[in-house]
């Protein structure tokens, strides 16, 4: 069971917790790891980076200048951290727009903590000390909803692979473009809710690179054509909900 510093422990229990512990492989996720304990995060970092690409810090300000530099596919924060804590961090990225999922991990055990987390925007909780192994399992449930697994069943003869952006059937194969793999991606990951045009091009270009929003109708428009209208539903006024 992982819990705060302590050499002893580390030395005696991370081996064979690493040894017994098995995660699923997904060579996509990308996960921000902001962590200030340096025993925890040298454990969790070993442990990750197994199986994905892990970027740490011990520094809510770093973490934010990371967020605003490149994309992550989940978020493991701890609440409370010298310059500042991981909730606020969250509400305000939520607050620009990224959906990121995100799972907290904390030595508090009130329920005021969690409640904040979850206002917040948080997905997940875990109280510390925890087991590697329930962290796969709620990594791997985030996977689950998030429609982070390497193949994306998006209907019953429809296959969706973001990384080789492929659209397949079992006897049919399309290759789509990068920005329309992402585009049809981060709807899918955003499933349960409506999805602006500012939101999209927030998140799939750069900001010096950002187009006009005629760019994501004819994405639109080209998704529908491949997969089906009734799967993106255009919300006249708001934005766009994958179903």
């Amino acid at each position: 069971m992982i819990r705060s510093s302590s050499p002893s422990w580390r030395a005696n229990n991370v081996s064979s917790t690493l040894s017994t512990t098995q995660m699923r492989y997904n060579p996509l996720m990308n996960i921000l790891l902001l962590e200030d304990d340096t025993v925890l995060a040298d454990i969790l970092i070993d442990f990750l980076e197994e199986h994905y690409k892990v970027t740490h810090t011990y520094s809510m300000n770093k973490a934010l200048s990371l967020c605003e530099e490149q994309q992550f596919d989940l978020y493991i924060f701890d609440i409370n951290v010298p310059d500042g804590d991981g909730i606020s961090l969250l509400k305000d990225l939520r607050a620009f727009h990224d959906e990121t999922p995100t799972i907290f991990i904390t030595a508090f055990h009130d329920t005021q903590h969690l409640k904040d987390a979850f206002q917040a925007g948080g997905n997940d909780f875990i109280k510390k000390p925890f087991e590697l192994e329930e962290l796969t399992q709620r990594i791997d449930n985030i996977k689950r909803h998030f429609g982070l697994e390497s193949i994306i069943a998006l209907h019953t003869d429809l296959r969706f692979d973001p990384q080789s952006h492929r659209l397949f059937t079992q006897d049919q194969n399309l290759s789509l473009s990068l920005k329309e793999s992402e585009c049809l991606h981060y709807l899918y990951k955003n499933r349960q809710r409506v999805v602006s045009s500012d939101e999209l091009l927030q998140n799939l270009w750069e900001y010096d690179e950002m187009p006009s929003e005629d760019t994501i109708r004819t994405l639109i428009k080209q998704l529908r054509k491949y997969i089906g209208k009734e799967h993106i539903i255009n919300i006249r006024g708001e934005g766009y909900r994958f179903e």
